[in-house]
């Protein structure tokens, strides 16, 4: 029997007659893929962000349709969880029987099951396939069966590669790569495209030309529009596209190249000027797409129907249901079509999907008997010496464990951006940077400045060690000073190469400490102020009633608003490693690979001045005379806390910063051991773990500097006292939350929208990188090439890599370190409390609905529920 599972274009005869809206079409297309920027602001993207509003399954079901990408765990993975006892298989025989209950008639709940359980369980499915399942199959395909049959729109180009016509098209994405690499280039060619600044449509029309692989093309390319609007709606008429496909059909070349599609997305949503760059970019697909496969049509075969492999239906009863092929003539004509579409359904996506559920409520179990078996003792805030506020990243927990059973401390979480608004410059730098989730733009702009007569000589060293990178690499990219260079640099490379190869700890850091020493870094002072600056986009520091309002925020959301230690140390964070085109990826997550510590910075400084104290004072909140705020910064790659801005301290702070640094070596020490002994390779874990660390960090030829946010589960929003007697294994986003303190759920919500949100992109982004790496993520790192300036391939042509790569997820080549799993987010407040959260925040409630992300709650009297 035929059906139509997937729909690929095919020429018809009726022309698109009315004009398009292409904008619009775009527009809404656009929800397949993901804006990406440069890889030096690496930020943590869900890939499937726009398309949300359909449930998981169903959006797992269109990639595998349209790009044959799985985005579900695959079998290997499935099979080491389920060794590893990682899934409970009583939780998997619960997830199997609902759907059978939900999907099965006319077949007996006892037959279905074994045939389900049988399907579940065989790892490695591979059917027989004897002359009598055949001869069965050939006989039933004669039926009329209720088979799916909704269609997928492909490009032209897959369909041709499908049928073995690869040549042509393959020169799509080839020819869309090299001319993407050079539109954006960011200065790592010698000469760049022409005419980039009137847009990639021109500068491509222009230069193609030129190109000897479209000799053959000349003419129709002098015929084409010269706008891309106009251009892309002329490429689908001559493709003759049905209007009803055409969304579909762009989804579809979104998709061949989501990397490059997703920069394009990107700079469209993010520099001025280039707005209509995704148009542009689909206008040249779309036309090569024309130029390159119109020959081969119309297409001799229909291909929106494909055949329905009876075989493999009658194998899977077989094989799964003990059913012989002669028993189907005992059947009834009901209980054939039953057993069918049954072994139709159960297919492999559904199957894994049952594996995934199941092994998310493993998951979810082990969390609730670890949380709620537990019951420590309230921590007693008045005795405690310095409280430190440190980021929800789930790095940070390890840290904090180790640092509150050092001495009489508390640790508090929140959003490692503190809730500040602003774009940072830091001293002697060209360029602002945001300093907050790419989510959101910022409001205000922060300079670290100095008003000192040291100032321009500071400024000098900085200017010369500029002008000899610069100096370095115009002489290797220009063709006779890239062959005098080697005799010039060589001696001094070849000692770093040596020294940086042979000891990379020490070379690391006697090459910091020589720039350090040479720069001599100034103190600098921070434009909290307002200050006036007509030349600034953004204003310059903020008003009285702006400190005022972004301090009892920042105070608000971490839940710190009495009980004062006094010392209060503001946590960013950070890591080392180097020779690592992903470096900023293990920096903030969600900031576009900036580190926090600017915004820890702002924060003390704010949280210490007199009028933002006595105008806090007059709304509940007031801070103790003796209590002092400084700002450090957890590097992540070593477990050290680094200070970043240390005020003038009062005794009682100066008292708690003593016991403090002296208990840091040992929290360090201790955090390390634990963190270390998780890297493959490492040998030095059990009397050295610092030194070990440094030397990851050190060394160049390091592939895995550290596992970044690998494993990540769950975020906790709630009391610490909830946590702090629990080893959560660094799986977990700490948020604190008093509901109690949260009448009308502002807060929660806040949480909900702003650190859930990017908490769930950075879950999401690592799921992505490990269940489809050649796709999602950025495969190995050791074959990768550094782009244009602004991302990694692999090799010389291919899409531009827009995950993690395979060490920042794998254990090793057939085994997974990040569990592929779902954010499961646990929120400590009443039934009542999750209602109204749910009835307000749409995004929310409609993420959850739909399988993104999953939600528990822990009510006042420790009582687990499960939501959905």
């Amino acid at each position: 029997m035929n059906t139509t599972s997937a729909r690929p274009l095919v020429v018809e005869s009726n022309h698109i007659h009315q004009k398009l809206n292409i904008s619009q079409l775009v527009n809404k297309a656009s929800h397949v893929i993901t804006p990406y920027g440069p890889i030096d602001k690496f930020a943590a993207r869900n890939p499937w962000a726009g398309m949300e509003s359909e449930p998981f399954e169903k959006v797992a079901k269109k990639l595998k349709a349209m790009t044959n990408v799985d985005i579900l765990p695959n079998q290997m993975m499935i099979k080491k969880a389920w060794e590893h006892r990682e899934i409970n298989e009583d939780i998997l025989i619960k997830k199997l029987e609902q759907w059978i209950r939900k999907h099965v008639s006319h077949i007996p709940f006892d037959q279905a099951k074994a045939f389900c359980l049988a399907g579940v369980m065989d790892f490695n499915t591979k059917f027989e396939n004897t002359s009598e399942i055949q001869a069965m199959a050939r006989k039933l395909g004669r039926f009329q069966m209720p088979f799916d049959d909704r269609k997928t729109v492909k490009t032209y180009s897959q369909i041709l590669e499908q049928n073995g016509i690869s040549q042509d098209a393959s020169r799509v994405n080839q020819s869309m790569i090299k001319w993407c690499k050079l539109f954006l280039d960011q200065s790592q060619a010698l000469w760049s495209m022409p005419n980039r600044e009137k847009g990639f449509f021109v500068a491509w029309k222009n230069v193609i030309c030129f190109d000897p692989d479209y000799k053959d093309y000349l003419g129709e390319i002098g015929n084409l529009p010269d706008h891309a609007t106009e251009a892309l709606q002329y490429s689908l008429q001559q493709l003759n596209i049905p209007q009803k496909d055409i969304q579909e059909y762009i989804e579809a070349h979104l998709l061949a190249l989501p990397g490059w599609a997703g920069m394009i997305l990107w700079r469209a949503e993010n520099i001025s000027g280039e707005e209509e760059l995704l148009t542009e970019y689909l206008a040249v697909r779309v036309t090569l797409e024309s130029l390159l496969v119109k020959k081969h049509l119309p297409l001799q075969k229909d291909h929106t129907k494909k055949e329905v492999d009876f075989e493999q239906l009658v194998a899977a009863w077989f094989q799964w249901g003990k059913m012989s092929p002669s028993s189907w003539f005992r059947l009834s004509f009901s209980e054939i079509r039953a057993r069918l579409k049954l072994a139709y359904d159960f297919n492999e996506l559904v199957r894994k999907q049952l594996w995934l559920e199941a092994w998310e409520e493993t998951y979810e179990s082990q969390l609730r008997q670890k949380i709620t078996s537990v019951q420590g003792n309230v921590t007693q805030t008045a005795s405690v010496l310095a409280q430190f506020v440190f980021c929800i990243d789930v790095r940070s927990e390890p840290f904090r464990r180790q640092l509150e059973n050092a001495g009489p401390f508390e640790t508090i979480g929140t959003a490692g951006f503190f809730g500040l608004p602003i774009e940072t410059c830091e001293l002697g730098k060209h360029h602002a940077h945001p300093s907050l989730p790419v989510m959101f733009k910022p409001q205000y702009k922060v300079n670290e400045t100095l008003h000192d007569e040291g100032l321009e000589n500071y400024f000098e060293r900085i200017r010369t060690g500029f002008a000899v990178t610069k100096t370095f690499k115009s002489m290797k990219h220009q063709l006779l000073t890239s062959m005098l260079l080697p005799e010039i640099s060589g001696p001094y490379l070849t000692v770093q190469t040596l020294a940086r190869s042979l000891t990379p700890k020490m070379a690391g850091s006697a090459l910091r400490k020589i720039r350090k020493k040479w720069l001599k870094k100034p103190t600098t002072t921070l434009t909290i102020n307002r200050e006036t600056n007509s030349e600034e986009l953004l204003p310059i520091g903020f008003s009285k009633e702006e400190r005022v309002y972004y301090t009892r925020q920042a105070l608000l959301m971490m839940g710190l608003t009495k009980h004062f230690a006094p010392l209060v140390v503001i946590c960013g964070h950070g890591s080392i490693s180097t020779n690592n085109p992903y470096a900023s990826s293990l920096d903030c997550g969600a900031c576009g690979g900036a580190s926090s510590r600017f915004n820890a910075r702002v924060l003390a400084t704010l949280c210490n001045l007199p009028d933002v104290r006595n105008e806090l004072a007059k709304d509940g909140i007031y801070i103790p005379e003796e209590t002092m705020f400084v700002a450090a910064e957890h590097i992540t790659s070593l477990d050290e806390l680094h200070w970043v801005d240390v005020p003038e301290l009062t005794t009682a702070a100066k008292e708690a910063m003593k016991i403090v640094e002296d208990v840091l070596p040992e929290v360090s020490e201790k955090a390390n051991a634990e963190r270390i002994s998780k890297l493959p390779g490492v040998k030095a874990i059990n009397y050295q773990p610092r030194r070990e660390a440094v030397r990851l960090a050190e060394d160049w030829s390091e592939i895995r500097p550290e596992w970044g946010l690998a494993r990540n589960a769950s975020f906790i929003i709630g009391k610490r006292e909830l946590t702090s007697f629990c080893h959560l294994d660094s799986r977990s986003f700490l948020q604190n939350y008093d509901w109690e303190m949260d009448p009308d759920g502002t807060i929660l919500n806040h949480i909900i929208s702003g650190p859930v949100t990017v908490a769930q992109w950075i879950n999401l982004q690592y799921y992505a990188s490990t269940v489809a790496p050649h796709y999602y993520g950025s495969g190995n790192k050791t074959t990768q090439t550094v782009t244009a300036g602004v991302g990694v391939m692999q090799g010389n042509a291919s899409d531009l890599l827009i995950g993690l790569p395979w060490q920042s997820v794998m254990l090793s080549d057939e085994e997974a370190y990040h569990t592929p799993i779902r954010l499961l987010i646990v929120i400590q407040a009443p039934r009542s409390h999750i209602e109204r959260l749910l009835n307000n925040n749409h995004d929310f409630h409609q993420k959850l609905k739909n399988g993104w992300i999953r939600l528990a709650s822990i009510g006042p009297d420790r009582e687990w529920s499960s939501w959905s």
